[in-house]
């Protein structure tokens, strides 16, 4: 006869350690949405060391180790219940990696990360912020010292002198949306249903953390058998409230020079057709920001690309003048309003629709809290009936403005000799006339946002994963890692491309190594360029004169406009076990990405780029961002950027 629960006389137990009864757990969650049911957590990363080897590495072995499971163990896990686990090589890249993975499953499936105590779960932080910061579902589960504390301090432990129950998990707390330290087993009840219900919501979603010292985890407790039930967590499509919606009809139909800002919101609700029903009702014109680029394809007639500093002339002159501004599931971060300057006109009206009131009241908007799909559904029935639709002449006009920038966008991809080292630009129009809807393209930091933003040609929607709201460099690899395992199971698979410059590359190449163990397709494309482009550029726009961002020998004075650094990224990137195809010229690339392309194994295409000084280069930043500049200097180039940013800053506006 099994046990019964003290806390539920009655109802039988499960005697198990703390890990094995998370894993176990975690193995039964579910969510749901429009009929659809997966798994929430379908696999964990670790790395391991003395603060989670013998609990939450004991509890996955258990649990059916490898990526297709195997074994029953302690746990009671069947083959529906297995646990896979996902070896990783540094910890800031396992959350990138399961980050990457969340987003390509429409946050409906997320990974676990756990780690060890002391850098090993510090090492969670910045993953941690890009996780919440957009809207991104990941389990984090990092050791803690002692609980009982049979030694003080143990190895790796942070002392602080005023605080006994303060550890470096702590450091988790401003960047998840959930926190609990499971200081005792049958605490971990409670918050691991907490932990499920953050996960799952699609309002507050993010990095979720359970920091669990490694004492609790190898003790055993009794657990109620009704814990390891299966639970379904129903994701929600919450739809707007009626005077909410009643007042956007009016506002739209009041609009003549109407504009949708298309957010990430519009991807994670699964609403790009339904946005494509709304325009062809209203011939509302659409712009995206970096998220939500690819909620309609580039050749939609209503698509006016990306908005902000990184954006469209397009876009960007129709925020300028326009009379109602409609945000759709989006931050407005300052990339996306120019740091307050792009929506010039007087008369200009917000109206957002988000999920959550706290965006949706963003600029003082006019808000419609709901699901981004919903919302869009609930909008467009209502006005249906009200016969509105812009003016032919504004549907003329952006359409007009559409097909003259897409002449810039072919001549910055021109290639005019086939026998030259390729620019930055030129590398993107070779991989645009060779991808189909079917390819990914993945990146995050750099000069390379900018140019997709403005020049992409997006053909899906997944296609552009572009991740902005963190820009953290070293994101790039470890996502594509994440996106292909999203897309396991698919035949043939989708080609997944991670574009880096010479700056990411050196910050995390180490998930390389996983991509070769795992024999994922990853395609890698390495662009040299010498040091930090981007700011090197954004240095020079604000009088900085491009210090230190130059990879490059010391001069005589000190300085680093040496020759460039002998550092060969292709050898290194060969010397973790993958396949390298080096290009020199146009020609060459063109041949080595098709080659990538169609390659069964992790592949990386290394290419140096020409600067863009004496060929086609990008269009410059059809925006202004706010970036101070020093307010006293002697260099007259920081003198002549002072000027520059007082004659921009004059032209902020707060929208109230």
């Amino acid at each position: 006869m099994s046990p019964t629960s003290p806390a539920n006389p009655g109802c039988p137990t499960r005697r198990l350690t703390t890990a094995q009864a998370l894993v176990a757990f975690l193995a039964r969650q579910y969510t749901e949405r429009d009929g659809r049911r997966q798994r929430l957590i379908s696999a964990t990363w670790g790395i391991f060391g003395h603060g989670n080897v013998a609990g939450i590495g004991q509890a996955l072995m258990e649990a059916g180790g490898g990526r297709s499971g195997g074994g029953n163990g302690g746990a009671g896990n069947g083959a529906a219940h297995r646990m896979p686990y996902l070896q990783g090589r540094n910890e800031q890249a396992m959350v990138h990696a399961a980050v990457g993975y969340a987003r390509q499953s429409g946050r409906l499936s997320a990974h676990a990360v756990t780690t060890s105590i002391g850098p090993g779960a510090t090492n969670l932080v910045t993953g941690a912020a890009l996780a919440t910061i957009n809207r991104l579902p990941v389990l984090l589960l990092p050791g803690d010292t002692f609980a009982t504390r049979p030694a003080d301090p143990v190895l790796q432990q942070l002392e602080v002198e005023y605080a006994g129950d303060v550890s470096v998990n702590d450091c988790l707390r401003p960047v998840s949306r959930y926190f609990d330290r499971i200081t005792r087993p049958e605490a971990l009840i409670p918050a691991a249903l907490q932990a499920m219900r953050v996960l799952a919501d699609p309002a507050g979603t993010g990095a979720v953390t359970l920091a669990l010292p490694q004492d609790v985890q190898a003790e055993a407790y009794d657990w109620p058998e009704e814990f390891f039930a299966e639970r379904d967590w129903h994701v929600r499509r919450p739809a707007p409230d009626p005077h909410e919606l009643e007042a956007a009809v009016r506002a739209v139909r009041s609009a003549r020079r109407p504009l949708i800002v298309a957010g990430g919101g519009i991807r994670h609700s699964a609403a790009e057709e339904t946005l494509a029903a709304f325009t062809a009702a209203t011939r509302i014109p659409v712009a995206s920001t970096q998220a939500g680029k690819g909620a309609l394809r580039h050749d939609h007639p209503a698509d006016v690309g990306g908005i902000g500093h990184t954006g469209t002339a397009t876009a960007d002159e129709l925020a300028r003048t326009a009379d109602l501004v409609i945000g759709i599931g989006t931050r407005f971060s300052d990339f996306t309003t120019a740091s307050g300057t792009l929506f010039a006109n007087p008369a200009v009206r917000v109206l957002h629709l988000n999920i959550t009131g706290f965006d949706a009241h963003k600029l003082a908007a006019l808000p419609l809290v709901a699901d981004a799909r919903a919302g869009l559904e609930a909008l467009t029935a209502a006005l249906a009936g009200r016969g509105y639709r812009v003016d032919p002449a504004y549907e003329t006009e952006y359409t007009g403005a559409k097909e003259a920038w897409e002449e810039r966008v072919e001549a910055s991809f021109a290639t005019p000799d086939p026998t030259a080292r390729p620019t930055q630009t030129q590398v993107l129009g070779l991989l645009d006339a060779l991808v189909t809807e079917d390819d990914i393209l993945i990146n995050a930091a750099g000069s390379l946002p900018g140019d997709l933003h403005k020049l992409w040609r997006t053909r899906s929607r997944d296609q552009y994963h572009v991740e902005y709201g963190y820009s953290c460099m070293g994101y790039e690899i470890p996502a594509a890692i994440g996106v292909l395992l999203a897309a396991e199971g698919r035949t043939p698979r989708r080609p997944v491309w991670a574009l880096v410059g010479d700056g990411t590359y050196l910050m995390n190449p180490t998930e390389i190594v996983t991509a070769v163990q795992e024999n994922l397709p990853l395609k890698l494309v390495v662009l040299q360029n010498h040091g930090y482009a981007s700011i090197g550029g954004l240095s020079e726009s604000v009088g900085a004169e491009r210090f230190g961002t130059a990879y490059r020998h010391r001069d005589a004075d000190g300085g680093f406009t040496g020759p460039p650094l002998p550092v060969d990224l292709a050898a290194n990137a060969a010397s973790l076990g993958m396949r390298v195809l080096r290009a020199t010229t146009v020609d060459d690339l063109r041949t080595a990405l098709s080659e990538a392309r169609d390659a069964g194994g992790p592949t990386c295409v290394y290419v140096e780029t020409e600067t863009p000084d004496t060929v086609s280069g990008p269009p410059p930043a059809q925006a202004w961002w706010d970036v101070p500049v020093a307010e006293t200097a002697s260099r007259p180039a920081a003198v002549k950027a002072r000027e520059e940013y007082d004659r921009q800053v004059a032209a902020r506006r707060r929208h109230l």
